[in-house]
């Protein structure tokens, strides 16, 4: 009766029932009947496979896979159990439910930790119908689950790859494009140099609109550079926020004069990010401030405070706002809001802000309205021993 191919099938019935592939873990060819009549009478139309050792389980597993696998507790040469071990072996998720006489819940328990499903005592079969359709249930919604994940995390693969692709095409194309259109610039400025005057006014003006274009496609692709070396092999440590705002500050020193802006920040934390890009940051939103302001002189507030296991910072300013409707676009890659004529620039700042900021690990959104100002916000992680300290707290 150790043979895997001994089979067991239940009546059929005019009704179509749902088909159950059962493997048997047991000795006692009556009470596989009982087990395969209770199962019969509650719907299922079951065929199964009677074994008794290890080696008829594993053929009968190789043979043809069940959907279930029910095992008697103690067998004359075998334990139900080992089962379980050979389904992990052959990486299986097949549910394994202990049909048994005596178990007790002591050992119900501990087979239930090992990875068992449930178990059924023989004198109480009636609930074994139940207790196989949740575990049909049960191991549906784990398969259901297991591919989501392994379809999100391929998608996250072919994104990260997808945006990779496009970072390395962004930087070969700019670096590329440099060399180039350095010799367009060089010879347009030769041609108005050289020329100036000496044609007619429609030639001076087309040399003109030529050596500005140049410039300006050298500007871009500088920033298209600067944009797409974002996101790098960076490692990221320790940052003190104060000592990045000193350099900032000394950084846009002519900037603040020229303007007779001021610039306020309170007392800065420490941040776990890279300090080039967060002064980065800070200067391109300071540097805004000042560009985009109005009639009075600016006015640039810096201040942070924490918020969970993250430093939420803000900059503020008494400059010419964004309308709430530009306050997404605004980070947008060349999203421009006003002419060149009106506020120089290519639009390539925010983006950038945006791109660190997400890499990372926070986010960044402005709160503002049209000629009151603008608030920009964002996020860094804690260091790690500030962490620490929030939770002792």
């Amino acid at each position: 009766m150790s043979s895997p191919g001994t089979q067991l099938e239940s009546s059929g019935s005019a009704e179509p029932k749902p088909k159950l592939h059962v493997l048997l873990v047991e000795d006692n060819p009556l009470d596989a009947e009982s087990v395969l009549r209770a199962l019969g009478a509650d719907g299922f139309d079951v065929t199964s496979v009677l074994v008794q050792d290890e080696a008829g389980f594993t053929s009968a597993l190789h043979t043809r896979c069940a959907e279930v696998v029910l095992a008697d507790y103690n067998l004359p040469s075998w334990k139900g159990m080992e089962a379980l071990a050979i389904l992990r072996r052959e990486g299986l998720d097949i549910p394994m439910i202990l049909v048994s006489g005596a178990l007790g819940d002591v050992n119900a328990v501990e087979c239930i930790k090992q990875g068992a499903t449930d178990y059924v005592l023989k004198d109480g079969l009636a609930r074994l119908p139940e207790v196989v359709r949740r575990a049909l249930r049960e191991k549906s919604e784990r398969t259901w689950r297991r591919q989501a994940e392994e379809d999100l995390a391929r998608k996250v693969d072919e994104l990260a790859r997808s945006n990779a692709d496009l970072e390395q095409f962004a930087y070969v194309a700019s670096h590329d494009l440099q060399e180039p259109l350095r010799m367009v610039t060089a010879y347009t400025q030769l041609l108005a140099e050289r020329y100036r005057g000496k044609l007619d006014e429609n030639a001076d003006k087309f040399i003109a609109y030529a050596a500005d274009g140049a410039q300006r496609m050298q500007v871009l692709i500088r920033d298209l550079l600067a944009f797409s070396r974002v996101g790098g092999k960076e490692a990221p440590g320790s940052v003190d926020c104060n000592a990045v705002m000193k350099d900032v500050l000394q950084a846009l020193a002519a900037a603040i004069e020229e303007s007779a802006a001021v610039v306020r920040h309170g007392e800065l934390p420490v941040v776990w990010a890279d300090r080039t890009q967060v002064a980065q940051v800070f200067q391109n939103l300071i540097g805004n401030a000042i560009k985009f302001r109005g009639k009075e002189p600016p006015l640039v507030s810096v201040q942070a405070e924490q918020a969970g296991q993250q430093w939420q910072f803000s900059v503020s300013d008494n400059g010419i706002g964004i309308a709430p409707e530009y306050a997404e676009n605004v980070f947008v890659v060349f999203q421009r809001l006003h002419g060149r004529a009106e506020y120089p620039g290519n639009g390539i700042g925010l983006a950038i802000c945006k791109k660190i900021v997400e890499h990372n690990g926070g986010k960044i959104w402005v709160e503002s309205q049209a000629e009151s100002g603008s608030t920009f916000k964002f996020t860094l992680p804690c260091c790690h021993h500030e962490e620490e300290k929030g939770a002792q707290s």
